[in-house]
């Protein structure tokens, strides 16, 4: 279920800044219909960390009903604070989602220990499974091999998103869990060659642009056709530099918007509508990759 090409979604918003959830069920059919192998839901990517709680269960239970059983939705349900983190574990295991995917405190600076401690928390307040997320560009905080070895033997603990972009990075926790361990790609850049080093599948960004490539890409890999795999690699790496000039999940949205799958590239503040030259790169290399 965990395996594959899982979009990380954005949450389209209309002009005044209020959720768009008829562009949200025209996002998740999208991804349906192109072969996207889940969603997750509200993670970095869908504005977590501006959305009140409200919304946040709200946007994942909508996208769990426009999804109807198609495809799993992972929810995102990490937060700086343990107890808030138990809280919406507990809130979102009631929507139907498959999963929860849970990052590592960010500002805290938690030392490994104190991640030990979080997760397994959380994973006790679990009735469905948990998948780590690791991604110190944004959290500081950088949970190590090691720890997450520990961790995996938790019995709600099933896998991690690793978004260091680094190979050895996975080849180092490869060394340490199992094989039933589902270890995902958070880095669109590094994707194609972490899939080819044994990696199960990505949380993707590009997808929300290019999901039908995202998904053959991980199907040709777990196929073992790793020729033909990166031959789709090449064919949109121009995008997984491109989507991220601004921070996730600017420009993602602003692709979106000139594709016509959503209304507005509305974003919560502090988070604002990319520069000019930003749209206007985006927008040629969409064009070069055959997006526009």
């Amino acid at each position: 279920m965990f395996k594959g090409s899982f979009v990380a979604l954005v949450t389209p918003m209309d002009e005044k800044g209020d959720i768009d959830y008829k562009g949200l069920q025209k996002l998740v059919e999208f991804h349906i219909q192109n072969g996207s192998h889940g969603l997750v839901s509200v993670g970095t990517t869908g504005e977590s960390a501006t959305l009140p709680f409200d919304e946040h269960i709200d946007v994942v239970k909508r996208t769990v009903e426009f999804a109807q059983n198609k495809i799993p939705v992972i929810a995102g349900s990490g937060a700086n604070s343990t107890a808030e983190a138990i809280f919406l574990t507990e809130q979102l295991g009631q929507t139907g989602i498959a999963g929860f995917l849970s990052v590592v405190p960010y500002y805290n600076k938690p030392q490994q220990k104190g991640m030990i401690a979080h997760f397994n928390a959380i994973a006790d307040a679990a009735d469905l499974p948990v998948i780590l997320y690791n991604v110190p560009s944004r959290t500081v905080a950088d949970m190590l091999p090691e720890t997450v070895a520990e961790l995996a033997t938790h019995k709600n603990i099933i896998g991690i998103k690793d978004a260091t972009g680094s190979i050895q990075r996975l080849k180092d926790t490869q060394a340490l869990v199992s094989e039933d361990f589902i270890i995902l790609s958070g880095d669109d850049a590094s994707a194609y060659e972490f899939l080819s080093e044994g990696g199960h599948g990505v949380i993707s960004v590009t997808a929300n642009i290019v999901p039908a490539q995202m998904a053959e890409l991980c199907n040709l890999a777990a196929a073992g056709q790793y020729t033909q795999a990166r031959e789709v690699n090449e064919q949109i790496s121009a995008l997984h530099e491109a989507l991220f000039i601004e921070p996730n999940p600017v420009l993602p949205k602003w692709a979106l918007y000139k594709m016509g799958l959503i209304e507005s590239a509305n974003l919560r503040l502090p988070l604002v509508l990319p520069e000019l030259e930003s749209k206007k790169y985006i927008e040629q290399v969409m064009r070069e990759t055959g997006v526009l």
